[in-house]
């Protein structure tokens, strides 16, 4: 059963985003993050200039598009819907709803920042989650986080 892991009133979504993905990939994990275009135009940038010394190998794929067989080792896809990601073993929702296809991942991890709709829409997907059964945990992100 799919994992589902909460990290609360984080400062920054993005940079909080950069830090998790550049982890899961030192241990190897397949990522999938889905976000919406302007989130994902903002996290492809900060991605790339996150740490001056460091680079989290990512690619962005348009809706429905499947990498190039050079770009299927890329540890970090970022999408606009779950479903285009069939290899992934993390999801990284960035997005305001519960994304379609989710329970595929053996875990799915949510970002909700302290600003107050996007706790709103966090607590949402809390409900969708534990209401059928899956697994939750919950991670309090220190205030500078």
């Amino acid at each position: 059963m799919t994992e589902v892991s909460f990290h609360f009133n984080v400062a920054d979504r993005l940079s909080y985003a950069c830090r998790l993905l550049r982890k899961a990939m030192r241990k190897g994990a397949k990522v999938a993050v889905v976000a919406s275009t302007p989130t994902l135009t903002a996290l492809d940038r900060v991605l790339w200039t996150f740490e001056p010394t460091e680079f989290v190998p990512h690619v962005r794929l348009a809706p429905g598009a499947v990498p190039a067989t050079r770009l299927r080792a890329t540890p970090i896809w970022l999408l606009e819907a779950a479903a285009d990601a069939p290899d992934r073993d993390v999801l990284l929702n960035l997005a305001q709803d519960v994304p379609a296809g989710f329970e595929r991942f053996d875990r799915v991890i949510e970002i909700v920042s302290a600003n107050d709709t996007e706790r709103a829409t966090g607590r949402e997907r809390w409900k969708h989650y534990a209401s059928r059964g899956y697994p939750i945990t919950r991670h309090q992100a220190s205030p500078d986080a």
